[in-house]
């Protein structure tokens, strides 16, 4: 399951410092003007799994393969950017594919460090990006109503859309983003394909000082009371410290991180917040040849798991032998759960659980 995340924002609240520290690279400019990126960057990374390492290490696996999930990285948004001001409508086609979107909020004070709106006021900023969301979903849906319409009338799925549109309508001209749309599961997949910005759904980062990393501050508080209010997601980041803790290795990092009061790199907490939000879990596969993670939605069945794989596991599928993970390294592997009796043998119906490692049998 390839998952990609839109990093968005104004210029200068550390978009691309963001970016650099989560593919540890140096692919996106960051430099104190607007519009230094100038075209997408997509960095592809490792999900963090702590869980993994130690699965491979009871397996003897000769190689560890975390699941992926991609950041685009775009340039900064400005007021009136859906109507061509900055770098107007370039980034839109680079986000509509998106999963989710991150909206990076400037909750930091720095004198050299300039505000494209001259203050700081992150509620202020997220309005703007989500209005300039807002006003090129307009434009999309009244481009592709008339269409539409002329359609309907003898095309049942036209007609279905149409409907769909309307309804984004509806609360766009209401002031409210597309995703706050109340739509029945039957229409997921056609709601999905209409690629508004506003109904993808939205997660706050708070990108602080150093000082505030790991409780935040007065600006990101206000942001997590905006979140809560809006049905969002949020977390408190130091993209500076991020981008520091990008160049160490492992041992220098825990230190340099024990430091700063932190338990964990604030990229890490970004990226769960992010499975969370999309409401993702994983599951694992292990064996002496490999120890994988592979992403699934909460909620999964055994044969949808499998299907993530190969869609022949999916459609073949017998049985899966599962063992809780934490069975699994208690009984220091598959030997030991299986004469304990911890390793199960699930069918059709199983509800896949976080943290499950499984071996599936099937039949093609």
């Amino acid at each position: 399951m390839a998952l990609k995340v839109a990093i968005v924002g104004l210029p200068n609240v550390g978009k691309s410092t963001l970016f650099n520290a989560l593919t540890q690279t140096a692919a996106a400019q960051a430099a104190n003007y607007p519009f230094c990126t100038i075209e997408p960057n997509v960095g592809d990374v490792a999900v963090p799994e702590s869980r993994l390492d130690k699965l491979a290490a009871i397996a003897g696996s000769k190689e560890i393969i975390p699941s992926r999930i991609n950041f685009v990285d775009i340039a900064g948004l400005v007021r009136g950017a859906s109507k061509g001001e900055g770098l107007g409508n370039q980034f839109l086609a680079n986000i509509r594919d998106c999963d989710a979107v991150a909206f990076v909020a400037r909750c930091f004070e720095d004198d050299d460090i300039t505000h494209v709106e001259g203050r700081i006021d992150p509620l202020s900023d997220l309005d703007i990006i989500e209005t300039e969301l807002m006003l090129a979903d307009l434009e999309s849906l009244e481009k592709r109503i008339p269409n539409l319409e002329k359609r309907a009338r003898q095309d049942k799925e036209a007609a279905n859309t149409l409907r769909l549109c309307h309804l984004a309508l509806a609360q766009l001209n209401e002031g409210r983003p597309a995703r706050t749309a109340k739509v029945d599961k039957d229409d997921e997949k056609a709601w999905h394909m209409l690629q508004l910005l506003t109904s993808l759904p939205a997660l706050y980062v708070c990108n602080v000082e150093e000082a505030s990393a790991d409780k935040g501050n007065k600006y990101s508080d206000l942001v997590a009371e905006r979140a809560a209010k809006d049905g969002a997601n949020c977390c408190v980041i130091s993209a500076q410290i991020e981008s520091e803790v990008a160049l160490l290795d492992a041992g220098e990092r825990e230190e340099f991180l024990a430091a700063l009061g932190l338990e964990e790199p604030g990229l890490n907490r970004l990226i769960h917040e992010a499975y969370k939000l999309l409401g993702l879990q994983t599951y694992f596969t292990v064996g002496p040849k490999e120890a994988r993670a592979w992403t699934i939605h909460v909620g999964d069945t055994a044969p949808q798991a499998a299907g993530v794989i190969h869609t022949d596991f999916e459609k073949g599928f017998i049985r899966a032998e599962t063992i809780a993970f934490e069975d699994f390294v208690r009984l220091n592997g598959e030997a030991g759960a299986k004469e304990a009796g911890k390793m199960r043998s699930e069918g059709k119906d199983y509800i896949v659980k976080d943290g499950d490692v499984m071996h599936f049998r099937f039949n093609v």
